[in-house]
């Protein structure tokens, strides 16, 4: 009887965190849509937690089931359609609340003036069994190329170019501070191919300036090497933005000697200074050196640094190319502990890949499909903000209860996105939660 109460307290009081973090959209949606689709809405939220099927997480019918009840899955795969159907809302406002979310986690972190970071990266959504939905394009398969990755121990590796698929094209902004979970800023997906044809400079360029025009000088982008190049640094000096760029050591950078290559400006140079870094995959402190030299881009006038992060033998250094002005060697290790920070972003592609199954919609019609994905953002999003310091006793509990781990890896290791996704689940199916929007009204 204990442990009932105390599983319904927690299923509810979660609960009361979704509503709480869905703040304004309530509102927004009951401006456009009946009433019965709100709920819907919420419900669909709730069955996105509940549901945990890398390949099928979000296909209609299996979140039909979740809606109502098994036994009335076509029903609630039909509600769900109306909702996603409907031309009285579009994505544009779950978009909409992912920036009201950036823009209160910004306000925080500089109330407690710390380094605010906006980090991008892109990737791909692969549909590779599919041809017909609406605004597939060419993408390149990642999924490919970790299968022909030579392994140790395995013999003949297929080789050859790369594997193109159908699919959408997939880029990401989240902001973080130096440490602390991030929040999730924003989603975009586009297709190179058909009526729905867009470019990737001007996706990103687009976003850039919506960046700045929100953010303006109040955080340092971060970027990996694929954003290295001319075209982008211009834009980044156009809007007069900070900036951290991993930089390709073949790509020309002009120093004191004129210009070269950037693996050339460094060479030689000792270290300016040792820290032991902590390797997060090793499991092991590793002594790093870290040179930092003023440069210039060849095509731009802006003062610059090349800062190399050194980890030591049988690693590659990192090249990082920033606008931040750096007076002292602390100034030198930020702008790499920074960098560092960009792993959250690959770690947001990785849990929307196989914890949310965000490749798994097989919906017909565009926008239908990009109001589900970005549905399950949000979920992603209210699921990060439940790794706040602040809620870590909640949290704590419920994974003791719920989702039970036994050994010393797992007291030791930090906590896992998907573990807390698995004891929502386990809690929320036992426990259904009872949300305001989710009641049913008098009519």
């Amino acid at each position: 009887m204990l442990q009932q109460e105390t599983g319904l307290r927690q299923g509810q009081q979660v609960a009361d965190l979704l509503e709480l973090f869905i703040g304004p959209l309530g509102g927004w949606l009951d401006e456009r849509l009946d009433r019965r689709l709100v709920r819907t809405f919420f419900l669909a939220l709730v069955s996105m937690v509940r549901l945990r099927h890398n390949r099928s997480g979000l296909l209609l019918s299996e979140l039909g089931a979740h809606i109502i009840s098994p036994d009335r899955a076509p029903a609630g795969t039909k509600r769900l359609s109306n909702l996603l159907r409907s031309p009285k809302w579009s994505h544009d406002l779950l978009q909409r609340l992912l920036w009201h979310r950036a823009e209160l986690s910004l306000t925080q972190l500089q109330d407690r003036d710390e380094t605010t970071l906006a980090i991008w990266d892109e990737s791909v959504l692969e549909k590779p069994e599919s041809i017909a939905l609406e605004g597939l394009g060419p993408v390149r398969s990642s999924k490919a190329a970790r299968l022909k990755r030579i392994k140790p121990g395995y013999y003949n590796p297929p080789g050859g170019r790369p594997v193109f698929v159908p699919g959408m094209q997939w880029l990401t902004v989240m902001v973080a501070g130096m440490r602390g979970p991030p929040t999730l800023a924003a989603m975009r997906w586009w297709t190179s191919r058909g009526p729905l044809t867009s470019h990737r400079r001007e996706q990103t360029a687009h976003l850039l300036a919506q960046c700045a025009q929100r953010w303006q000088r109040r955080v340092i982008h971060v970027f990996d090497r694929g954003y290295a190049g001319t075209p982008w640094l211009k834009a980044l000096s156009e809007h007069q933005l900070r900036f951290i760029v991993r930089w390709p050591t073949r790509y020309h950078l002009v120093d004191a000697k004129g210009r070269r290559p950037a693996w050339q400006i460094t060479r030689g140079k000792p270290s300016q200074d040792h820290r032991l870094i902590w390797d997060l995959h090793r499991r092991q402190y590793r002594k790093t050196g870290i040179v930092a030299v003023p440069v210039h881009h060849p095509h731009l006038t802006d003062q610059l640094w090349l800062v190399v992060s050194r980890p030591g033998k049988g690693r590659k250094p990192w090249y990082l190319l920033t606008n931040e002005p750096l007076d002292t060697t602390d100034d030198a290790w930020r702008v790499v502990l920074a960098y560092v920070r960009r792993w959250q972003v690959e770690m947001c592609y990785r849990s929307c890949k196989t914890d949310l199954a965000m490749e798994s919609p097989r919906l017909w019609f565009w926008q239908n499909r990009l109001k589900l994905l970005l549905m399950a953002s949000l979920v992603y999003a209210f699921l990060l903000s439940l790794l706040a310091p602040s809620l870590a006793p909640l949290v704590q509990e419920i994974l003791r209860h719920w989702c039970h781990r036994t050994g010393k890896r797992h007291r030791q290791v930090a906590i896992p996105l998907s573990r807390l996704r698995a004891a929502l689940s386990s809690l929320w199916l036992s426990h259904p939660p009872s949300l305001s929007y989710t009641t049913p009204d008098s009519g």
